[in-house]
């Protein structure tokens, strides 16, 4: 993104900010409680519409007036939102933690603690429907790794000028995503990327070049991705129109937590999953059907992992939209047990790479939506 989309991303930042902020004025002014409307951020508060591809809100809000026992957490809020609007400003930006001890210097509107700043936080972004990286918040955690067939432009901070990073350079590291990535540009060859949840899988990946044979580029997302790893993963597919593909453990939070948030995004991030979700990924493995198929060591499902597999066919718009999703929970309800990608290895350190990924590629049937 430019620095006229920038500029454009930063005046409606600000245009919303002072919207709320005139609307509470104006109660005040009329001698009218002010209020502040906010969605209320749930899986039961979300739809799923396959033709637009992620979580969207619905139309249930949480309404926050100003009363005696509210005072603290409606100041909270303007003092955050005052906070934004400064750093949008000055172009600077600031992180969850640093806003949590900010705050030490509001007196008796201070947060207690940073789950209490984070909340706030997210009601002023779905208030707002805009992500908080556009308004000046950023997250603490980096977002991801990247290695394989891919050139990502950047620039020098302090000249302006333009950087070219070869992700095919990185020797045995890799290419670690920036908290922002609107500011990229991209060039590749490649044919798919694959989206990774075990970082020791990656390396594997990427130790033994399989970027180069498979002509790929491949992700780490460490766990659930984050946002950043999620917009950049979207970028690439969306603007290179490059597949993107899943390779999670054989569990239902793999699928349903890790996999689900990359494709279509989570109930309490829906007011911003049109940014961050790839709504056309598809899901090589693990599947239940794997663990069959390839004669997989596995570890007995827990009570938790359990329920999490029930109150996905129960609760998850997602997982009642595709039957084949449905099937592959049952399956592995019924089986009562749950895989590792690194239960691959029983066949091999490098199997997943002689054998396993190439028989995916070959069979699109046996992928998951």
């Amino acid at each position: 993104m430019g620095k006229g989309a920038h500029d454009k991303a930063d005046s409606n930042a600000i245009a919303r900010i002072r919207e709320v902020a005139t609307g509470i004025y104006e109660s005040i002014s009329k001698r009218k409680q002010p209020r502040l409307k906010i969605p209320l951020r749930a899986l039961s508060n979300v739809k799923y519409d396959e033709k637009e591809g992620y979580f969207e809100l619905q139309n249930k809000n949480k309404t926050r007036t100003l009363t005696a026992s509210t005072v603290k957490t409606f100041a909270q809020t303007m003092r955050m939102m005052a906070l934004s609007k400064e750093l949008v400003e000055q172009s600077d930006i600031a992180t969850k933690r640093e806003i949590y001890y900010v705050s030490k210097n509001w007196g008796d509107a201070r947060f207690d603690d940073q789950p209490e700043s984070d909340n706030t936080m997210d009601d002023i972004e779905a208030m707002l429907r805009i992500n908080r990286e556009q308004i000046g918040f950023i997250p603490e955690e980096k977002g991801g790794d990247v290695a394989g067939k891919l050139i990502v432009i950047d620039k020098d901070s302090d000249t302006g000028k333009e950087i070219k990073i070869d992700c095919t350079q990185m020797g045995s590291g890799a290419y670690s995503i920036p908290i922002s990535v609107e500011h990229l540009r991209f060039e590749t060859s490649a044919k798919f990327v694959l989206a990774i949840e075990t970082a020791g899988m990656f390396q594997r990946l990427v130790k033994h070049n399989y970027w180069k044979t498979a002509n790929c580029i491949l992700i780490s997302m460490g766990g659930v991705p984050t946002r950043a790893c999620r917009r950049f993963i979207r970028r690439l597919n969306e603007e290179l129109k490059i597949a993107v593909y899943g390779f999670v453990d054989g569990d239902f939070y793999g699928w349903t937590n890790i996999y689900r948030t990359l494709k279509v995004g989570s109930g309490n991030a829906a007011h911003i999953n049109r940014y961050f979700c790839v709504p056309d990924a598809r899901l090589f493995g693990i599947t239940a059907q794997d663990i069959i198929d390839y004669k997989l060591p596995t570890h007995p499902l827990k009570e938790v992992d359990v329920k999490r597999g029930k109150d996905a066919l129960k609760n998850d718009p997602f997982i009642q939209r595709y039957p084949e999703w449905q099937r592959a929970i049952q399956l592995m309800l019924k089986l009562g047990k749950r895989a590792e990608q690194q239960a691959l290895a029983q066949h091999g350190l490098n199997y997943v790479i002689s054998n396993y990924l190439p028989d995916k590629l070959k069979n699109p049937k046996t992928w998951l939506p």
